[in-house]
């Protein structure tokens, strides 16, 4: 009976565990697909108003990201937005893992990777 028990709670840790990031990677991922549209329709925007967009995104998407971590650069007819953020995970109770994140959105390539999919 207690083995049992012992066996289901670290089951239940677990699976929290994988939830937990799980959740904070979709996060991550749709904040950095939403930085890909920004930067495939924003060319001709400043760095300021590209920087505010994406600190709003952050915002909408709960991720701390700081404003001096955004880098934008621009080639010919290509933007990239890049940056780094560590974001806490509490995987467990009592124990958040510091994640880091990299975000490089490229206009050129998000575009081509848009055109490749299918409609719905």
């Amino acid at each position: 009976m207690i083995k049992t028990l012992i066996k289901l709670a670290i089951i239940v840790l677990i699976a929290n565990a994988i939830w937990r990031a799980g959740s904070a990677y979709l996060s991550y991922y749709k904040f950095k697909d939403a930085v890909t549209d920004v930067a495939i329709g924003s060319r001709n925007k400043t760095d300021d108003q590209l920087r505010e967009k994406v600190m709003s995104l952050a915002m909408e998407y709960d991720e701390p990201i700081d404003p001096d971590a955004i880098t934008i650069k621009r080639e010919e007819n290509r933007l990239y937005i890049t940056g780094s953020y560590t974001k806490p995970v509490a995987l467990f109770p009592g124990y958040e893992y510091q994640w880091t994140f990299s975000l490089n959105a490229d206009s050129a390539e998000g575009a081509a990777f848009r055109r490749q999919l299918p409609d719905p």
